[in-house]
Order: C-alpha cells, then structure tokens, then sequence
C-alpha cells in the first residue's frame, strides 16, 4: 500500500502543474477571453433591446397618429355630411319656394285666362242671342206671310 501511495503521490506530483496552468488558463482565459465576449454581448443586447423599445415607441407614436387621423377623418366627414344636409336642405327650401311661385304664378295665369274665356263665353252668348233674335225674325218673316195692311 505504501507503494501505491507513493505511486499515488508521485502522479500528483506530476499533475501539479497541469493542474496549474489549467487553473491560470482557466483565469487568463475568463479575463481575456470570456469578459470581453460577455461586455460584447452585454452591449449587443442592450442595442437589440433598445432598438426594440425604440421600435416599441415608435409602433405606440404611429398608432397614436393613425388614431388621431382616423378622429380627425371622422370629424371632417361628419362636418361635410353636416354641409351637405343643410345644402339639401337649402335646396329643398328653394326648390318649393319656386314651385310655389310657379303655382301662384299658374293660378294666376288660370285665373286671367278663366277670367278672358269667361268674357269670351259671355260675348259669345251676346252675339248668339243678337243673332238668334235676327234669325228668329228672318224665320219669322219667312214662315209667317206677309199681310197687307
């Protein structure tokens, strides 16, 4: 057993410095190595996660603005439905302003020519009576014979 030790101590020995330098290239390569892959990392993080947050402000702003624009959108065609209905509306007002003229302007165009057809009739009757009293006469004088007096 004391040779196994011994053999045992011996092959310690002997791994002592290997044990070593992988301890130093353990350190040299955490300092050299893998904290400036961590600081490069770190910053590559910190810029994706900005210009993810950035991205995210930005996504919030043109939401905001398209909300914005659909409001104002929604405004102004509201206040040119509310244009075009008065314009209706002023239409529809002229619109029977003229057809009453026009009525009244026709009532009396009926009423002056009722008015001339009613002297026309009543002329008409005058000269008819005029008439039929020379006809009644003339057949009279035709029918009935004359006499001597």
């Amino acid at each position: 057993m004391d040779e196994t030790l011994h053999a045992l101590g011996g092959i310690l020995l002997r791994a002592l410095p290997t044990f070593f330098l992988v301890v130093l290239l353990h350190f040299y390569l955490k300092y050299v190595f893998f904290r400036p892959l961590d600081r490069v990392l770190q910053a590559r993080y910190d810029a994706t996660e900005g210009a993810r947050r950035l991205a995210e402000r930005s996504l919030l702003r043109a939401s905001a603005k398209a909300e914005e624009y659909e409001t104002r959108l929604r405004a102004v065609r509201a206040e040119i439905y509310k244009e075009q209905e008065e314009a209706r509306r002023r239409l529809e007002k002229d619109q029977a302003a003229a057809i009453d003229q026009a009525r009244h302007s026709a009532g009396a165009a009926v009423a002056a020519a009722r008015a001339q057809l009613d002297g026309e009739v009543m002329e008409a009757k005058r000269a008819l009576d005029r008439e039929a009293e020379v006809l009644a006469v003339r057949i009279a004088e035709a029918v009935l014979p004359r006499r001597a007096a």
